[in-house]
C-alpha cells in the first residue's frame, strides 16, 4: 500500500457531524457517556460482588467484576486456595469505587468474612467438603482459616493414625469437614479425618468383598498394643492376636514385629458386617509339634528353658512353641509336697526326662527327679527294721509326726510312739517342724513307700522298772493334783501319776482328801500294759484298825478271811472294779528316767 493511498480521507465519513459533535449517526457525547455507563454494572461501596479473575502473578490478583476498571486483590488473601487460576469465579468486597489514583480497591478476605459464619453454617448442614489453610499449631490441634473464620482442628481429626509432628501440617491447605460449630461462642471445629475415613470405608467394602479365608496378604504395622498388632492392609485394618504371632511364648508383641515394618499374614476370619478381620503371623510357619524328631520317645533326655512357673509345676520350652510341663511332684523323690518355685526359676535351663508324648494331642509331661536314682530301691537294706536314724521333723497331723530320713524317703511316728512316760495330746507338745530327731525303723512298706517310725522304742520301757516298785500292797507318798467328781489323781514318785476313787479318798476321821494334799497311798492295782496304778487312802487306815483286833471289813485279798466276811470282801472287789474303770488310762509322766534306772540297778543287786 502506498503512502499516498494511505493520507486519502474516507469520503463516507461524516466530516460535518463531526465537527457538530454529532458522532455515530447523529448519537452526541452525551448520548454516548449515559449509553456506556448503562454497560457497567452498577456497584456500591462495602458490597459483596462476584468477580472474574482475569490475571495473577505472585503478588497480585486482577479481578473483573464488570466495573469500569478492574481491581487488585493481594495474593495473601487466596492463600487457602492454592488452586486459584485465570479464568475462577471469587467473591469480593468493594472497600472503594475508586481511590486517589481513579482505582478499583477490592477484597477477598473480607467477602469472605463477610458470608462466612452463613457458610459455614451451611458447610455443616450439607455435610460439604470445604478448603481450609492451616495457620499454626496450638495446644491440642491445629488452627485453620475456613471462609475467614478460624476454626479448630483437634490432633486427633487429622488423620485416622496417630500423628507425631504437627508441624509439617502448618501453612498447608487441605480439605475439611465442619463437625461442630458452637453457636454462642462461635467456635467452629473441622476434622480432615473424617474425609480419610469415609474414604477408607468405602475402600473396606471392596476390600472385605474380596477376603477369603487363607488368604496371605501384606501389611504395615500401624499399631502395636498389649494384647495384639494391628495391621494396614491398603485401607483396612486387621488384628494379629498376640497368641497368632509366635508358636512361642510372647510377653509383648515389640518381641516379634516393629511400627511402621512390612510383613506377611494370613487371613485367619473376617467379619463383614462388623468389618474386623483376624490375622495370623505365626500360621506362615509350620506347626513346631510337626518339626519335632521323630525318633523321640519316652525316658529320652532333653534340654529346655522355663518359661511359665506356677505352684503346681514349670512349664519348659524345649523348642519354640514346643512345651511341656515339670509337674511339682516330679521334682523330687520327696513326698512332702513344695511349691515349683522351690526347685527352679523362670529362665532356667534345665534337663528333664520325657514321661509321656503326645504328638497328635501336642502335650509332653517330664520329670528332673528321674534324673537321680530311686531312694526306695534298696529301702531294706539301707534302712532295715530295727535300725536307729536322726530324721528332720517335715509336719505335723494329730496322730502323729511326719519326719524324712533323707530325700525322698520319709516315714510316720504314731504319737503313742513318742514318748512312754508323756501323755502327748499333740504332736507340737513334744517336739517342732524342721527339728532333728532320733528314729527307730518299726516296719517297711515298700510298695507304698511308707516307714513306721518309733522315737520311745529308743529307751527302755520304765514301766518294767515301776513294776517292780510299785507292787500291789505298797504304800507312798503322793500328792493330789487333780481333784474331780470320779476320783482323784495323784502324783507319786518318778513322776509317776495314780488314780484313787473318791471311796478311797476318805480320810480316818470321816472327811474326804483335798487338793494338794501330801498323804500316803496304797497300791490296789498295778498294770503294766495300760500303764495304770489303782490307790487308796483308805485302805491304809483300815488295815492299820483291822491290825488292832477292829471290827474292819477285809478285802478279798485277805488269806484268812472268815464266810461271814465274804460279803464284806465282795464289796471290797466291786469298789476295786469301780476305781479301775474310773481311773484315766496312761495319765503317767516320767521325768527321771536315769534315776529310775539307778533305782532299778541297786535293787538288782540286793
Amino acid at each position: 500500500m502506498s503512502e499516498e493511498k494511505l493520507n486519502t480521507p474516507n469520503a463516507e465519513f461524516d466530516w460535518e457531524s463531526y465537527e457538530k459533535g454529532e458522532t455515530n449517526r447523529g448519537v452526541s457525547k452525551e448520548q454516548l457517556a449515559e449509553t456506556y455507563d448503562q454497560s457497567l454494572s452498577k456497584v456500591n461501596d462495602r458490597e459483596v460482588v462476584n468477580g472474574t479473575v482475569t490475571s495473577m502473578n505472585k503478588r497480585e490478583v486482577v479481578v473483573n467484576i464488570g466495573y469500569k476498571s478492574d481491581g487488585v486483590v493481594s495474593m495473601n488473601e487466596f492463600r487457602y486456595n492454592p488452586d486459584l487460576k485465570v479464568g475462577d469465579e471469587v467473591e469480593v468486597y468493594i472497600e472503594s469505587q475508586e481511590d486517589k489514583k481513579g482505582q478499583l480497591i477490592l477484597s477477598h478476605k473480607k467477602a469472605r468474612a463477610t458470608r462466612s459464619w452463613d457458610r459455614v453454617n451451611e458447610a455443616l448442614e450439607s455435610q460439604e467438603i470445604v478448603k481450609g489453610y492451616v495457620k499454626c499449631r496450638t495446644k491440642g490441634g491445629m488452627i485453620v482459616d475456613v471462609f475467614g473464620i478460624e476454626a479448630f482442628l483437634p490432633g486427633s481429626q487429622i488423620d485416622v493414625k496417630p500423628i507425631r509432628d504437627y508441624d509439617v501440617f502448618v501453612d498447608k491447605t487441605m480439605e475439611f469437614k465442619v463437625v461442630k460449630i458452637n453457636q454462642e461462642f462461635k467456635n467452629v471445629v473441622v476434622s480432615h479425618k473424617a474425609l480419610i475415613e469415609e474414604e477408607l470405608e468405602a475402600q473396606k467394602k471392596t476390600i472385605i468383598a474380596g477376603l477369603e479365608k487363607g488368604q496371605i496378604l501384606e501389611g504395615i504395622v500401624k499399631n502395636i498394643t498389649s494384647y495384639g498388632v494391628f495391621i494396614d492392609l491398603g485401607g483396612v485394618d486387621g488384628l494379629i492376636h498376640i497368641t497368632d504371632l509366635s508358636w512361642g511364648r510372647v510377653s509383648h508383641p515389640e518381641e516379634i514385629v516393629e511400627l511402621d515394618s512390612k510383613i506377611n499374614v494370613v487371613i485367619l476370619d473376617f467379619d463383614n458386617e462388623k468389618k474386623r478381620i483376624a490375622l495370623g503371623l505365626k500360621q506362615l510357619t509350620p506347626h513346631p509339634w510337626n518339626a519335632l524328631q521323630e525318633d523321640l520317645k519316652v525316658g529320652d533326655v532333653i534340654k529346655g528353658k522355663v518359661v511359665v512357673m506356677a505352684d503346681y509345676g514349670a512349664f519348659i520350652e524345649v523348642a519354640p512353641g514346643v512345651e511341656g510341663l515339670i509337674h511339682v511332684s516330679e521334682m523330687s523323690w520327696t513326698q512332702h509336697l513344695r511349691s515349683a518355685q522351690d526347685f527352679m526359676k523362670v529362665g532356667d535351663e534345665v534337663e528333664a526326662v520325657i514321661l509321656t508324648l503326645d504328638k497328635e494331642e501336642r502335650k509332653m509331661s517330664l520329670g528332673i527327679k528321674q534324673l537321680k536314682s530311686d531312694p526306695w530301691e534298696g529301702i531294706a537294706a539301707k534302712f532295715p527294721v530295727g535300725s536307729k536314724h536322726t530324721a528332720k521333723v517335715r509336719n505335723f497331723t494329730n496322730f502323729g509326726v511326719f519326719v524324712e530320713i533323707e530325700e525322698g524317703v520319709e516315714g510316720l511316728i504314731h504319737i503313742s510312739d513318742l514318748s512312754w512316760t508323756k501323755k502327748v495330746k499333740h504332736p507340737s507338745e513334744f517336739t517342732s517342724v524342721g527339728a532333728d530327731i532320733d528314729v527307730l525303723v518299726l516296719e517297711i512298706d515298700s510298695d507304698n513307700r511308707r516307714l513306721s517310725l518309733g522315737h520311745k522304742q529308743l529307751e527302755e520301757n520304765p514301766w518294767d522298772v515301776f513294776e517292780t516298785i510299785f507292787t500291789v500292797g505298797s504304800i507312798h507318798e503322793g500328792t493330789i493334783i487333780d481333784l474331780m467328781d470320779k476320783g482323784a489323781v495323784i502324783s507319786l514318785p518318778y513322776g509317776v501319776e495314780g488314780f484313787a476313787t473318791p471311796k478311797h479318798l476318805v480320810k480316818e476321821d470321816g472327811t474326804s482328801c483335798k487338793a494338794d494334799e501330801k498323804l500316803d497311798f496304797k497300791v490296789i492295782e498295778f498294770n503294766k500294759d495300760s500303764k495304770r496304778i489303782i490307790l487308796s487312802h483308805s485302805r491304809i487306815h483300815e488295815d492299820a484298825a483291822r491290825a488292832e483286833g477292829k471290827n474292819v471289813p477285809l478285802t478279798e485279798d485277805s488269806a484268812d478271811a472268815p464266810a461271814s466276811e465274804k460279803k464284806a470282801a465282795k464289796r471290797v472287789k466291786k469298789e476295786k472294779e469301780e476305781a479301775s474303770s474310773q481311773a484315766p488310762m496312761e495319765k503317767t509322766t516320767f521325768g527321771d528316767i536315769s534315776g529310775l534306772a539307778d533305782l532299778k540297778a541297786k535293787m538288782e543287786g540286793k
